[in-house]
C-alpha cells in the first residue's frame, strides 16, 4: 500500500495521536509539560475540545462500510484500519494529557447531544451506503438514477446537518 497511490480526505485529527506519543515517548516530564499547559492555555484547551467534539462523532463501524464500496481497491480497508488505530492513539494521548477518561468530559451537554444523534445518522449512513452502491453498479433507467442521486444528495445533506459540522 502506498499513502502517495490513496485519493482519501483524512480527518483533521488524523496524525495527532502519533505526533504527540512520538514526541512525549517515555518522558514523564514531557506528558507533564503539555498537561501544565493544557491546564494553563485556554488556546490549547480549545483545540482539545474541538478534537475531541470530532472524535466523538466518528464512526469507525459506519467507516469500514464506506470502504467495503471501494472493492476494487484492495488496500480500502486497510486504509480505514490506519485510521481507526490513529484514532485510538489520538483519543489515549488527548485523555492522558486532559486527565479525562471519556472524550468531552468537559461538555457533558455535548457528549450526550451526539449520542443520541447517532440513532439518526446510523440509518441516513445505511441508506447512502446503498444507494453509492447502487449508483456504482449503474444500469438503472434514467427516472431511478435520477432518484437515486437524489437519495445520495439528500442523506449528505442530512448527515452534515446532523452532525452540524461535516458529512
Amino acid at each position: 500500500f502506498s499513502w502517495s497511490q490513496a485519493r482519501i480526505m483524512l480527518p483533521g485529527w488524523y496524525g495527532t495521536g502519533t505526533a504527540l506519543a512520538s514526541w512525549i515517548g517515555d518522558d514523564a516530564s514531557r506528558l507533564a509539560l503539555l498537561q501544565d499547559m493544557y491546564a494553563r492555555w485556554p488556546l490549547l484547551r480549545a483545540v482539545f475540545s474541538n478534537m475531541g467534539m470530532v472524535l466523538a462523532k466518528s464512526d469507525l463501524s459506519i467507516a469500514f462500510r464506506y470502504a467495503d464500496l471501494a472493492q476494487a481497491v484492495p488496500s480500502a480497508s486497510e486504509v480505514v484500519a490506519r485510521i481507526a488505530a490513529e484514532h485510538a492513539r489520538t483519543v489515549d494521548q488527548m485523555l492522558a494529557i486532559t486527565g479525562d477518561t471519556v472524550l468531552l468530559a468537559d461538555n457533558p451537554a455535548l457528549a450526550r447531544s451526539i449520542r443520541n444523534r447517532f440513532g439518526y445518522l446510523d440509518p441516513l449512513n445505511h441508506l447512502q451506503i446503498g444507494f453509492l452502491r447502487r449508483y456504482r453498479t449503474g444500469g438503472d433507467d434514467e427516472a431511478t438514477a435520477e432518484l437515486v442521486e437524489r437519495g445520495i444528495q439528500l442523506t449528505l445533506n442530512g448527515l452534515a446537518t446532523g452532525l452540524r459540522n461535516s458529512g
